[in-house]
């Protein structure tokens, strides 16, 4: 036997991260199926969820025949035939000849109507008017109305928990001891935590303040059908509720954070200027002494993603309160900016704009906004934020956000997946930065939602929030079936995500 001494037992190797089992199923299950068309004729999208502007066409003995409509929201526009006009109705191509004509020339959807109006001496004479949405105008010509079942409400809501679960463990560490941990982020799963749950960090519990507080108040009550018709046709819009007023959001909101900032479950290492502005908060000072106003970290872009899912929004009130939610804790015009952009993606994604048309949209809206101060949402934050005037203050913030739309076309013009966020369009905990870092990860990856949410999640900056915010962006644009079931069953919170979503997706 050897008398050389015995080393000493080498330390125990540290354990490595556990996942969520997943079911062993095809993965072409999990394929983003996208139907596109090889070759053919341009087309405007075939469905909307918004009012539409749409006329009538009679034949040649006066008899209505067809309702021609359009949105150009959502670039779409279609026609109806009535249930009892003939076959020469159902046969008549002129619509669609001249559907195909205006998208080829590139000019709005109802422009076309407009044109029609001036060229075919079959449309009513004024006929041009809106309808609540296609269910009416279905009911209108006595045909039955399929309504396509798109619950991106709920989807994007357990997609901004996933991502943030997924994100949560990565954020502090540098990407060799990300991938030394976690490996290549193409192979990443929902990891458990150290209880063997999954668990979010406060982007999540932080939403959920917002889009509870938004349920409270941001609901639409029933017109009479007549009063709906006179409310479009007069104002192209259906009145907002009275009550939903900016001090109204505001309130909510504000007890909302509160709550928040009071419960036991805020035990996840929130960042210091959210918990001091929620204290700030408590107090019966206006809500604009407890901005942050030289901060624009990446807090509120996340829980903006929620305002963008909430239904009864007019597009100002939508853009209002995506900025009002980010200043009671942030004050910078940046995060304000970012917010409203992020509010505005989900919309578009909600509503099926196509993911190549996002980055154009965002940027038109960012211009068309740039100085725009919305005071009646706002109040003197720019004055206490010592801007020498709000259309100055709001403008820094929405150019910042245009330099991150730019490094975010850049970034996806070279199309490597493999570029992790961080480095593709800087690595900033900040909302601009946030934002930049999910709409990279969503569209360098096809808009595969797993692969974004696990593109987003290995970087080297934000990690939570900027996977959060893609699983949002994602969950919007694919719905329900993106996201594996034993994902949506282990997330925490995931009850009250779902009843939210659900309330939301049923309205």
């Amino acid at each position: 036997m050897s008398d050389a001494p015995v080393p000493a037992s080498a330390p125990a190797p540290e354990p490595g991260p556990r996942f969520v089992p997943r079911k062993h199923i095809n993965p072409r299950f999990e394929d983003d199926v996208a139907f596109s068309y090889v070759s053919g004729p341009a087309e405007y999208a075939h469905e909307s969820a918004r009012p539409v502007r749409y006329l009538a066409a009679a034949d040649e003995h006066g008899t209505v025949t067809t309702y021609v409509w359009a949105n150009d929201q959502d670039d779409a526009a279609g026609w109806i035939v009535r249930r009892d006009a003939g076959n020469q109705a159902v046969n008549d191509g002129r619509w669609m000849r001249r559907l195909r004509d205006g998208k080829e020339r590139g000019i709005a959807p109802t422009a076309v109507l407009h044109e029609l109006v001036r060229d075919v001496p079959a449309v009513v004479p004024g006929s041009l008017t809106t309808a609540p949405g296609l269910a009416g105008l279905y009911e209108l010509a006595d045909q039955p109305f399929r309504r396509p079942v798109w619950r991106s409400a709920r989807a994007a809501l357990h997609g901004l928990a996933i991502g943030d679960a997924m994100g949560r463990p990565l954020s502090l560490l540098p990407m060799d001891r990300v991938t030394a941990l976690y490996g290549g982020w193409e192979s990443m799963e929902l990891p458990l935590s150290a209880d063997g749950t999954v668990r979010v960090s406060d982007q999540t519990q932080l939403a959920l303040a917002v889009g509870e507080a938004l349920a409270e108040v941001a609901v639409q009550a029933p017109l009479p059908e007549a009063e709906a018709r006179l409310a479009l046709t007069v104002r192209g819009a259906l009145p907002a509720p009275p009550w939903l007023t900016p001090a109204a959001v505001a309130t909510a909101l504000r007890t909302h954070l509160i709550d928040w900032r009071r419960s036991p479950d805020n035990d996840r290492s929130p960042g210091r200027t959210t918990l001091d502005a929620c204290t700030a908060l408590m107090t019966p000072a206006p809500w604009q002494q407890a901005s942050a106003v030289g901060s624009k970290g990446c807090a509120a872009v996340v829980r903006a993603a929620v305002v963008g899912l909430a239904p009864c929004l007019t597009p100002d009130q939508r853009s209002g309160i995506a900025q009002l939610q980010a200043a009671l804790t942030h004050g910078h015009p940046t995060a304000l900016a970012a917010s409203d952009l992020a509010a505005h993606a989900v919309d578009l994604l909600g509503h099926r704009r196509a993911p190549a048309d996002l980055l154009p949209l965002l940027r038109a809206h960012a211009e068309t906004s740039r100085s725009t101060y919305r005071t009646d949402w706002l109040g003197d934050l720019a004055a206490r934020a010592g801007a020498r005037n709000p259309a100055e203050y709001i403008a820094a913030g929405w150019d910042e956000c245009l330099t991150a739309l730019t490094a975010v076309e850049n970034a996806v013009r070279a199309g490597d997946p493999h570029h992790e966020p961080g480095r593709a369009v800087g690595a900033a905990w900040t909302a601009d930065a946030v934002l930049a870092g999910a709409l990279y990860a969503f569209l360098v990856t096809d808009r595969h939602p797993c692969n974004a949410l696990r593109r987003a999640a290995h970087t080297s900056g934000a990690s939570a929030a900027t996977a959060a915010l893609t699983g949002a962006f994602a969950g919007a644009r694919r719905g329900p079936s993106g996201w594996p079931p034993e994902w949506v069953e282990a997330v925490e919170y995931g009850e009250r995500l779902g009843a939210l979503g659900e309330s939301w997706d049923r309205t």
